[in-house]
């Protein structure tokens, strides 16, 4: 005889759709789900997977760290000559989540960028050095299989939040929560005794 358990209100780990009501989120959700299940590609999957998570696991990406991540140009050994490789096809950078600006990057190359949503800054910055600014159902019509495409993501343990979790980004002792307007000093938010 085996062992009945219950399993009436265990939940799976990973979510099959997003929690958002967002209806513009939801039709890209269809159309990547379309395209997973029809290509052989892994790309649609991760970007689908990326779809459904919550926004705190989709942090933005700046365009200084897209424009770092592109890959550099080959330099040969004859004559230290710079050889680019040209594709056929231009790379598009491909981050599911928010494109933000960067000011104290104050010339960027030019990028082909795919995301959610760019602010407005990033978006008039890209377009001015020449790049593109992508949709995702723009990306499915283009690049159907994700060929010549880079996934980009930021950091996820960046946010301020992350700085008071004990153990996280391998630092020993977490940050305080402090009142906000105490004052600062020898007196304030301290404790009496030095711990060892």
């Amino acid at each position: 005889m085996g062992i009945d358990l219950d399993h009436k209100h265990r939940k799976s780990g990973r979510r099959k759709n997003p929690e958002s009501n967002d209806p513009y989120l939801r039709l890209l959700v269809k159309l990547y789900k379309f395209l997973s299940r029809r290509t052989t590609s892994q790309f649609n999957t991760i970007v689908l997977r990326r779809l459904f998570m919550a926004r705190r696991h989709r942090p933005p990406v700046s365009l200084s760290s897209l424009s770092r991540k592109t890959p550099k140009p080959v330099s040969t050994p004859k004559g230290g000559e710079v050889a680019i490789k040209s594709p056929k096809k231009e790379l598009i950078h491909v981050v599911v989540g928010t494109v933000t600006d960067d000011e104290r990057f104050l010339k960027i190359p030019k990028l082909n960028v795919c995301a959610l949503r760019f602010t407005k800054t990033a978006k008039a910055r890209i377009v001015k050095s020449g790049g593109r600014a992508l949709t995702f159902d723009q990306l499915a019509l283009e690049r159907p299989t994700g060929c010549h495409t880079l996934l980009i993501q930021g950091r996820r343990h960046n946010r301020e939040a992350c700085r008071h979790f004990h153990g996280l980004r391998g630092r020993l002792s977490a940050v305080p929560y402090v009142r906000k307007g105490a004052k600062s000093g020898r007196k304030f938010e301290r404790t009496k005794h030095r711990r060892r």
